[in-house]
């Protein structure tokens, strides 16, 4: 006796699912490094936090001080690494400390280690 064509149609339904979901898992499974448009967008959302007095008031004190705070809250590990122990001060450009910051978030997002990236781009 032949199945009939709703239980096909069902059988073929579910099939589709399972492997269309088991796609999916597998590519959110494999780490990826964090694009600059999701960098923009979350450190636009620290600076909505920051100006709401979430992080209070010395981050509102200052543009530098928003900045810090805003890098700080971007990525709390990579600002420890690189700006924790020398926050950026007023006028000042950083391009080296820049690009170890993005460079640290970049590695952890990978899920990499962050062994050797203060003092790379020196």
């Amino acid at each position: 006796m032949a199945p009939k064509p709703q239980a096909q149609a069902a059988f073929l339904i579910c099939l589709v699912f399972f492997t269309t979901s088991s796609i999916t898992v597998i590519a959110k499974s494999r780490p990826r490094p964090i694009t600059d448009a999701e960098i923009t967008a979350t450190k636009n959302d620290c600076y909505a936090d920051i100006e709401s007095g979430l992080w209070g008031y010395d981050c509102r004190s200052s543009m530098i001080a928003k900045e810090n705070c805003a890098l700080r809250c971007l990525s709390p590990r990579c600002y420890e690494l690189i700006y924790e122990s020398d926050p950026l001060e007023e006028g000042e450009k950083d391009f080296g400390r820049s690009q170890e910051y993005k460079y640290c978030m970049i590695r952890l997002s990978m899920g990499e280690s962050l062994d050797g990236i203060k003092g790379s781009f020196s």
